[in-house]
């Protein structure tokens, strides 16, 4: 009893896990494995944390004595908020509980969740959940679920219940650090991209802080929008925004290329070339792919559009290579993490040739030598704002 009364050495595992590793679901599997170990009977155990990612809203880690832990997500949604509404989570949040528990074998709660239903009828006979809040609302990480159950006859004494409870803030403590270390990843990844966010986390915070690339650019623009913003209600089209965006980014960052930003109706894209001297280059040809697949997914939505007698929105794309900085730039307390250079520029002067040429993709000189696909000459222009002409570049 003693050891089911003082359990430092599991507190001290916890803390020393937290340092070592961001691994919440090995967590949650050295806690059950090492309160069965003690003689307390945890079946399955379940620990849920509220995200800020633009997909899902939590991850879930589930745990069974027979079974490897499994991670998990509840997405966004409509049909996602009403399970959500019905959830056990819920209705401790709802009832501003921090505690509850329910015998299952007695019948509680089986009636009220499908959850507590299912595990009576595969052998549960006690559930436990705690809640738990990070600070005084405004934290980033909000708190998190914890719940442990058992199939034993009789469910769980009360010093067992007790010494689980005895963890929480330790467990508490880890999970706000992982979630905390995921939440920063997963937000600035969201905003910045994920090579960008990861050297901003690195460190790379400092104005002026970057390094010289080789990189084809991709600058795509959709035509009409602004004309289409003096039509139609703001909301909608962000709305309508937003799917041109999904179509035309998804196409990009299948191909490995990275989003560096959107700007109004317009989205920066880079794909950085390590080995300069090959020929031919695959990052040229993976955005060369992007583009067509980027015009084809933009195609498809707009004939999609026209069926439900919604504008549609055509998109043009340029292609460049050449070297950029790749860095911090901006005020002294609000950076952009992007890319800045005469390539850059270029690229996008480029893309406002399409219609004079009756293209939807143009390529500069650089990157049609630097792939295997069959083009044609445009001819030489002048660009707005640079010096000098450009040869241009379509596909055959």
């Amino acid at each position: 009893m003693d050891a089911l009364a003082a359990p430092h050495d599991l507190i001290d595992w916890i803390l020393r896990h937290a340092l070592a590793q961001d691994d919440l679901g090995g967590l949650l599997t050295g806690i059950c494995e090492r309160l069965t170990a003690r003689g307390i009977p945890v079946w399955r155990a379940s620990l849920d944390l509220p995200t800020i990612d633009p997909h899902f809203r939590a991850l879930t880690h589930k745990w069974w004595r027979d079974q490897p832990v499994t991670v998990g997500t509840f997405l966004h949604g409509p049909e996602q908020e009403r399970d959500f509404q019905r959830s056990v989570i819920h209705h401790l949040l709802s009832r501003d509980l921090t505690l509850s528990r329910w015998r299952l074998e007695a019948g509680e709660g089986v009636a009220d969740f499908a959850l507590l239903a299912t595990l009576r009828e595969t052998g549960g006979t006690d559930y436990v959940m705690r809640l738990v809040t990070f600070g005084d609302g405004g934290s980033v990480v909000r708190g998190f679920a914890f719940s442990f159950a058992t199939d034993r006859p009789g469910g769980f004494t009360q010093v067992e219940i007790d010494v689980v409870s005895g963890l929480i803030p330790a467990l508490g403590l880890a999970a706000y650090r992982s979630s905390a270390a995921r939440t920063a990843a997963s937000a600035l990844s969201v905003y910045l991209g994920p090579t960008a966010a990861r050297r901003v986390l690195a460190g790379e915070i400092r104005r002026g802080e970057g390094e010289r690339i080789s990189a084809t650019i991709l600058f795509a623009d959709l035509k009409g929008f602004t004309d289409l913003t003096e039509r139609a209600d703001a909301l909608q089209v962000v709305a309508w925004l937003d799917e041109h965006f999904e179509a035309i980014g998804d196409a990009v960052t299948d191909q490995g290329g990275e989003i560096l930003k959107f700007l109004g109706d317009g989205m920066l894209a880079v794909f950085p070339v390590a080995e300069v001297e090959c020929s031919p280059c695959p990052n040229c040809e993976a955005a060369l792919r992007a583009a067509e697949a980027a015009v084809a997914a933009n195609e498809a939505l707009n004939a999609r559009r026209r069926q439900r007698a919604e504008p549609a929105l055509a998109v043009d794309v340029a292609l460049h290579f050449g070297e950029v900085v790749y860095g911090n730039v901006g005020a002294s307390r609000r950076l952009d993490f992007t890319v800045i250079g005469r390539a850059v520029n270029e690229t996008c002067r480029m893309e406002a040739l399409c219609d004079r040429l009756g293209r939807s993709i143009l390529l500069s000189e650089e990157v049609a030598r630097r792939c295997a696909r069959e083009t044609v000459r445009l001819g030489t222009f002048g660009l707005r704002g640079v010096r000098g002409e450009r040869t241009l570049f379509g596909l055959a």
